[in-house]
């Protein structure tokens, strides 16, 4: 026996088959003779969320959870204060902190790190037998000249004072690494009693010193002085520009410099020729002379340097 099928004809279908189909139902409301009937009311938007809720509830306790983290976010970022500004005192204290942690040193301790790989200890023996060993002699000190020199160019090429090497049979150098070498006189210039030397041999990774130009400097700015005082060295000693175009005559009457740049920082025998040296670790100057009236020779707070640019010019070099 043929069975009736489980599901309703489409209108298309009915329609062609002559088939009268019912009106449809309102979703949301019912005749009263519908309600006098008995039929279930039409359900309510609390209704409608509960059966979502029973037929949906991962998907709901998922989305709720995602709003309650966001609404957390929110609140969380409004009741958060904002960065406090940085002031002086915070960099002040900041500072402060680092420079206890990790001293720093000083800016002539910086400058004279700079200049001491170019610094020169300049030995001339008027004697073609001596040795140039050091030796507690009075007789051989006074035979020898004691001075500095600084080297320029990293071919051995050296500024000093011409009276250190003036006469001398012999010139010999040490440079700062301890390597020795004899050195030849290839240049002077008398009237700012500048020599130049060019050394035989030449150490490893040799270096010239910086030079910078006299132009902006200025008294009250700090230098360096480095050299071999009465052979003691490499020496630093630290002060401050007093003066500059200064005019020095020599204790002998003979010679006067001019254009000299007037230093503080301690010099004597044996830092002529050394650098003048700013807190940058550049060479203004060559030291040349100190005045003290009295027969000592040591130096009493007044010293003279070439500036640099006369130095340059007695090398050959350009001016800056």
């Amino acid at each position: 026996m043929k069975k009736a099928p489980l599901y309703s004809p489409s209108p298309r279908r009915a329609a062609a088959a002559g088939v009268a189909l019912p009106p449809a139902a309102d979703a949301t409301a019912m005749s009263p003779a519908a309600a006098q009937a008995g039929a279930p009311p039409a359900p309510s938007a609390h209704g409608r969320l509960r059966r979502l809720a029973r037929t949906w509830p991962a998907p709901l306790w998922a989305l709720a959870g995602a709003l309650f983290a966001l609404a957390s976010l929110l609140l969380a970022l409004q009741l958060r204060p904002g960065p406090r500004a940085i002031t002086q005192d915070d960099i002040d204290a900041a500072v402060r902190q680092s420079l206890e942690k990790e001293p720093q040193p000083s800016a002539a301790a910086k400058a004279y790190e700079a200049i001491l790989p170019s610094v020169v200890r300049v030995v001339s023996m008027l004697d073609e037998n001596d040795s140039g060993e050091d030796k507690p002699d009075d007789k051989r000190a006074l035979e020898r000249g004691l001075g500095t020199g600084v080297v320029i160019i990293d071919n051995g090429t050296i500024l000093t004072n011409l009276h250190v090497v003036w006469g001398a049979k012999k010139i010999k150098l040490r440079f700062a690494d301890g390597h020795e070498s004899a050195a030849t006189l290839i240049g002077a210039q008398p009237e700012h009693d500048l020599a130049v030397l060019k050394a035989e041999s030449l150490p490893d990774d040799l270096e010239a010193a910086t030079m910078r130009s006299t132009a902006d400097l200025r008294p009250g700015d700090h230098v360096i002085a480095v050299g071999h005082p009465f052979g003691i060295g490499p020496s630093v000693s630290y002060g401050v520009v007093s003066g500059l175009k200064r005019e020095f005559r020599a204790p002998d009457g003979e010679k006067t410099l001019t254009n000299l740049i007037q230093f503080d920082a301690a010099a004597n025998p044996g830092n002529s020729g050394g650098p003048l040296v700013t807190m940058d670790g550049h060479v203004v100057g060559i030291v040349t002379a100190i005045l003290n009236p009295s027969e000592q020779r040591t130096f009493i707070g007044i010293g003279f340097a070439v500036p640099i640019e006369n130095a340059a010019a007695a090398a050959g070099m350009p001016p800056f």
